[in-house]
């Protein structure tokens, strides 16, 4: 009995330390928002390696434009799929990170959008309007780009408390009208091959549903509650 106890106690000991090195919650938390930094801006990194050593291919302005724009759809999606993979599984942890990937989707459109400005159009303001009026698809991805300027403004948790919730929450739907006019745009732009576009089109399609049907089923119970109530002087 006494060496059963001893093993116990040494076994405690000997994993105690372990224990405390383990990472606290908080700890992951900031362990993956440093992932996703990092794999936020890689993309970028790589874009300037490759546009100093002459590797963006014999169009190197529209491949940096083309890359932006497609990151800026990538980020849109991943933050509007937080929502519904949190619902799914139950990972309510994952809320913590949907501010961030939202301001690494209007990072890369405001870059997608400063590349065009100074590439394509070399600063010209009057040359950036007549080619918008000409090209229907750039008033729609101008439209994602401001649309997605109040979205960033108001990310920030002074902004959530100022506006109350249910504001704040109904603003920031505009999420969707910003992923339904990027997607247009890349639709709208690309001549040939539609298939990353039809691609982008079908994912936002799942989630839009997804909210639409969740959306339906909480409203459910208050219709049922609202018909089920007795009508006064019955």
């Amino acid at each position: 009995m006494t060496s059963d106890k001893n093993n116990s106690r040494a076994t405690r000991i000997l994993f105690l330390p372990l224990a405390a090195s383990m990472p606290t919650k908080e700890n992951d938390i900031r362990f993956v928002k440093l992932l996703i930094l990092v794999n936020g801006a890689v993309p970028l990194a790589l874009l300037v390696w490759d546009q100093g050593h002459h590797r963006l291919g014999a169009n190197p302005q529209n491949f940096l434009i083309l890359t932006t724009g497609m990151m800026t759809l990538i980020f849109l999606v991943l933050t509007m799929a937080v929502t519904p993979i949190r619902k799914v599984t139950g990972w309510n942890w994952l809320i913590q990170f949907r501010r961030m990937l939202g301001l690494f989707a209007f990072f890369y459109a405001c870059l997608h959008f400063l590349c065009f400005f100074s590439l394509d159009r070399g600063f010209s303001v009057s040359g950036t309007l007549s080619e918008m009026v000409k090209r229907k698809y750039l008033i729609v991805g101008s439209t994602a780009l401001v649309v997605m300027i109040p979205l960033a403004v108001t990310s920030t948790n002074a902004m959530i408390k100022r506006l109350g919730g249910k504001r704040w929450r109904a603003l920031h739907r505009l999420a969707y009208v910003a992923a339904i006019a990027g997607v247009i745009h890349y639709y709208m732009q690309v001549k040939a091959d539609v298939r990353q576009p039809l691609a982008f089109a079908m994912v936002l399609a799942i989630l839009l549903g997804y909210r639409m049907a969740d959306n339906w089923r909480r409203r459910q119970p208050a219709s049922a509650a609202a018909a089920d109530k007795p009508k006064s002087g019955k």
